[in-house]
């Protein structure tokens, strides 16, 4: 297929298309580093003055490099990439001085960094990967020199969340720039030939298949942080099941699960089993973004000493939540969250104790469905009056059947008329399903739902759980 564009025309155009955005995005940051330094002197007061030197010192390199960059003959792209660099390396700094409840909340500035920097930026694949292997390289030598925190401790309050977010944002860049450099250049090549035209759908066929490359990556990531099966397995045996199918390659519908030992003030620790279902605003990328700060949450939930309950927990996910969301880079308030049902069972009594956010669960004992109801608040609820979630508490009996879900399952449209297969068909087919084994359980709910839906596409993520006691 003939084509005069070349290399250099088509780097031309792209420079100048993107230029005027990656400057004022470089003076932003540039500015905001420094404004930032009034959080510091707010929240960790001892050490403000040496974070103040190193964000003058990243910030200043950042404007000689950007007001400098024809002298010095770099591109706009190296500029940002120093600012970018020195951010990373300077917040790997002020980590390695925090204590757990500083570094976990310094955790979401740093994800918000990158999480930026994948929306905003376009740079080659290469200063990606000196920006992932320096920033690994800085929180290791600034962590050995300064850090008072055990691996363990550094890694499962931020550490490890972080580097996942990173490593997501370095494939979300490298796929921006490629398809915005082709774009570019398939514009340029139709506007000399209409001929090119079944070129361009090659070109997005080529596309989509790098963006569903990057995605099941992703989902890979995502999939890492959800319980692992013999963690499930060493809870429950047999007697459970869970239905996960998301719309989506990646899933804003998420399942959680951990054993905590409680130390009460009299008495015996005790042993607790918690169990969560989420649905998180939106689908796909999004709702897995969401996803990822509710998971990471609830496992600090579990840890904070002032939380003792389902509720208490809830509370704590939807004020961090709300914090991360409006206090991160640049102000901007978002209005996403998610619904969410979370139960804690003792394992010694069988006493259940239950809090939801939208997300009601059901007891079926036999054959007889009970539903513990939720709260009718989201959690990221940013109303006037943000209200403190109920606890219910109740006893479990043997044979007992526990369903947590979202509402994907009852949302489905299908069946002989199209329409929603809705909540009162779902709750039937678990009333008659309940005295079956729970492998046959998830076999018939699935079976029913792929039934129902037939030939249309599925609106929403489905997540189902189901406990036998």
């Amino acid at each position: 297929m003939p084509t005069t564009i070349t290399e250099n025309q088509v780097k031309e155009e792209f420079y100048k298309s993107t230029e005027k955005a990656h400057v004022l995005v470089s003076w932003i940051g540039i500015v905001l580093n420094l404004v930032w330094f009034l959080g510091d002197y707010l929240s960790i007061h001892e050490f403000w003055i040496p974070f103040l030197i190193f964000r003058i010192a990243v910030s200043s390199i950042s404007a000689i490099a950007l007001l400098a960059k024809n002298y010095l003959k770099i591109s706009i792209y190296t500029c940002m990439f120093i600012l970018v660099l020195g951010i990373s390396v300077q917040n790997a700094y002020m980590w390695s001085v925090m204590d757990i409840p500083h570094l976990q909340k310094h955790a979401f500035a740093y994800m918000v960094l990158f999480i930026g920097v994948g929306m905003m930026v376009l740079w080659e694949m290469k200063l990606s990967i000196i920006l992932l292997i320096t920033t690994v390289v800085s929180n290791i030598i600034f962590y050995v020199l300064n850090s008072p925190l055990t691996v363990d401790e550094f890694i499962t309050n931020g550490g490890l969340l972080v580097l996942t977010v990173l490593i997501f944002c370095v494939f979300l860049i490298r796929n921006r720039y490629r398809l915005t450099y082709k774009e570019i250049k398939s514009r340029l090549e139709l506007e000399k030939s209409k001929a090119l035209i079944e070129f361009q759908k090659e070109e997005v066929d080529e596309k989509n298949q790098e963006i569903v490359s990057s995605l099941r990556y992703a989902k890979r990531l995502q999939e890492a942080l959800l319980p692992p099966k013999n963690l499930l397995d060493s809870f429950f045996n047999d007697n459970y099941f869970i239905l996960y199918n998301p719309r989506d390659i990646v899933c804003g519908d998420f399942y959680w699960g951990r054993k905590i030992k409680t130390t009460p003030t009299e008495g015996k620790p005790k042993d607790y089993l918690l169990i969560a279902v989420a649905d998180c605003t939106g689908h796909g990328v999004p709702g897995a973004f969401m996803s990822l700060l509710g998971s990471n949450f609830l496992h600090q939930s579990a840890v904070e000493k002032g939380v003792n309950t389902p509720a208490q927990a809830l509370d704590f996910l939807n004020q961090k939540i709300i914090t991360t969301l409006n206090h991160g880079y640049g102000g901007i308030e978002i209005r996403d969250g998610m619904d969410i049902s979370l139960i804690a069972i003792d394992i010694e009594t069988k006493q259940l104790a239950y809090s939801g956010a939208n997300n009601p669960i059901y007891i079926v004992r036999n054959k007889s469905l009970e539903t513990l109801k939720a709260n009718k608040q989201a959690i990221g609820n940013m109303n006037d009056v943000v209200l403190p979630y109920d606890n219910v508490v109740t006893q479990l009996q043997p044979n007992d059947c526990i369903y947590l879900f979202t509402d994907g399952y009852a949302d489905q449209f299908g069946g002989p008329k199209g329409k929603k297969l809705m909540r009162k068909q779902f709750e039937e087919t678990l009333i008659a399903a309940s005295d079956k084994p729970m492998t046959e359980q998830r076999h018939i709910l699935e079976t029913t739902f792929n039934n129902w839906k037939g030939d249309l596409e599925q609106v929403d993520d489905v997540c189902v759980v189901g406990i036998r006691i």
